[in-house]
């Protein structure tokens, strides 16, 4: 199945997207339901791509992985780490993806070092993932693993499980001909080109900056930027950050934070109308009383938009 996406335009209007694409949907770890990165994805098409309606739904579930495994004593032994299996079924049966972008990999090596074993679970994990959202119709993007920041999670190691993880998926496109956009190397080469210049920078947000996996701002906007890169869209290729590649459009910072608030809103509940067995998670509103919520604000956006 060919991918139905458009190279990316210079000019404000034309299509990222293919008139097929819909609604977007990215799976993942807490990297993705912490959401930045999809929201600046959102931000960016909505405030150059005006004149297409895509529906962009993050159902990223901390903890997870495609893998299945769990290591021993994971979150002090209270639950093991959710696995993508449970629920896979019912999040594309109810969310009605065109296309899936897919985020896994940080957890899948459960932060020990490289074993043949759980590589070929990860394997076999995103194989099945891959061949599950085809099945279902829709068109299946893979991400790369963000990067690993040993200096900072203190895993010695286990930033090189990722390279060779993510190394594996940049292999299926050729080898099984998927559609894989690289955001581990970019992290990776931005991370250590400003380590050379201070020995503690850290992209990781201030107050996970000791655990060496969740990125901070400037992270979420490198997988952003990459994404969109890998769509075709080229002309963000200089932009430091978000702000920038939005500063021409007018009122651009007011539907950023109403666009980030409908992601909040609406994240919540579609996790909790798909089901998930992760304990500790928002309950997020039904997803009748979520949508007319996120109503009020797509009108308040609207009304922002030139």
């Amino acid at each position: 199945m060919g991918l139905m996406l458009q190279p990316g335009r210079l000019c404000v209007g034309q299509a990222l997207f293919s008139p097929g694409v819909h609604r977007v949907v990215f799976l993942g770890n807490s990297i993705t339901y912490s959401g930045q990165y999809v929201t600046d994805i959102e931000v960016y098409f909505r405030t150059h791509y005006p004149g297409q309606q895509v529906e962009f739904i993050n159902v990223g579930l901390p903890s997870e992985t495609v893998s299945g495994l769990s290591e021993a004593g994971h979150a002090d032994g209270k639950f093991p780490r959710p696995d993508l299996h449970e629920r896979l079924e019912r999040v594309l049966t109810q969310t009605k993806p065109d296309l899936v972008f897919a985020s896994y990999g940080m957890n899948d090596g459960i932060y020990q070092p490289f074993d043949e074993s759980r590589f070929q679970k990860f394997r076999t994990g995103m194989n099945w993932l891959h061949d599950e959202v085809v099945r279902s119709g829709a068109q299946i993007i893979h991400l790369t693993p963000p990067v690993y920041d040993e200096l900072r999670g203190g895993k010695v190691g286990y930033a090189a499980v990722l390279d060779r993880y993510a190394d594996w998926l940049l292999r299926q496109k050729e080898a099984a001909h998927w559609t894989v956009i690289d955001v581990h190397y970019p992290m990776k080469q931005f991370l250590e080109a400003h380590r050379v210049v201070d020995s503690a920078f850290s992209i990781a947000g201030f107050a996970l900056a000791d655990d060496g996996v969740h990125p901070g701002d400037t992270g979420h906007w490198i997988m952003a930027k990459a994404i969109l890169l890998g769509l075709g869209e080229k002309a963000i290729a200089t932009a430091p950050d978000l702000q920038a590649a939005i500063a021409a459009v007018p009122n651009s910072t007011q539907v950023q934070k109403l666009i980030a608030e409908r992601q909040r809103l609406m994240k919540d509940a579609w996790l909790t109308a798909t089901g998930h067995q992760r304990p500790g998670m928002n309950v997020g509103l039904p997803l009748a009383e979520a949508r007319a919520k996120a109503a009020e604000l797509e009108h308040r956006i609207r009304a922002l938009m030139p």
